[in-house]
């Protein structure tokens, strides 16, 4: 899978997540908390949100948790690092819920697809060490699919970028602050992204919620997918300078 980080826009980024959710469409979400009425971003905040994308790049490796429900009262967690300047994560998954087996493991995913493992017997140590040493053979390779796991990972691994966004394109293209809100003691603005390319200005928000606080520093991104009424949900921990992501579960050159 590739090495070279790619460019992506937060523009295109959406219209990836929008094409991924072609089938059923994607659920519009206007509710504000606390009564606050959403409106365009203004010059502030929309140079904040197109810096979001490059701190997190510059972050790397990054902790993240995903967080996706499958339906059903099945959830599924990663606890993981990113580098976005591979594009590769490894983690961690669990899987728990009502009627549902429940299963762990070690995921490695990129832009192309992603792996799975199960966890070493007895082996505590940390998660990307594990993987290291998962032979080739261990690991259960696939594509992406449009599951709310795999849209999850595959949005995450696409959300670091090695230049800003431009700020009046994010603005002209949609994006608009949904209100304040706090996260562990910390303030952050609630944006809606851009919408897709070609979308018509009452064609629906996004799919994608951000939580950017006065520094441009990317905290949490939902993204909300048909059919489900909990959103997918990415939070980034800050930077993890003692996480090395293995070379090994790469399946392909």
């Amino acid at each position: 899978m590739p090495r070279k980080p790619r460019r992506f826009r937060l523009g295109a980024l959406v219209a990836v997540v929008v094409c991924a959710l072609a089938a059923g469409g994607f659920v519009a979400y206007r509710t504000v908390s606390g009564g606050t009425a959403e409106r365009p971003v203004t010059t502030d905040e929309a140079s904040r949100l197109a810096l979001s994308r490059l701190n997190l790049y510059q972050a790397s490796p990054v902790g993240v948790v995903l967080t996706a429900a499958e339906g059903g009262g099945v959830e599924i967690r990663v606890e993981g690092v990113v580098d976005y300047r591979t594009r590769r994560g490894v983690g961690r998954y669990t899987t728990t819920g009502p009627g549902a087996q429940p299963d762990r493991g070690l995921i490695v995913w990129d832009t192309g697809g992603l792996g799975l493992a199960p966890e070493p017997t007895g082996d505590k140590g940390e998660f990307w060490d594990q993987a290291e040493h998962v032979p080739r053979s261990g690991w259960s390779p696939r594509t992406y699919t449009a599951d709310p796991l795999d849209s999850g990972l595959q949005l995450m691994v696409q959300l670091g970028a090695d230049r800003p966004d431009n700020p009046l394109l994010l603005a002209q293209s949609g994006a608009r602050w949904l209100g304040p809100d706090r996260i562990d003691g910390r303030g952050y603005d609630r944006f809606a992204g851009p919408r897709a390319q070609g979308a018509a200005p009452d064609g629906g928000r996004s799919p994608l919620t951000y939580w950017v606080d006065g520094d441009g520093t990317l905290r949490r991104v939902t993204m909300r997918l048909p059919g489900l009424g909990t959103p997918t949900a990415v939070e980034f921990r800050g930077r993890d300078g003692g996480a090395k992501l293995p070379e090994a579960p790469w399946l392909t050159g």
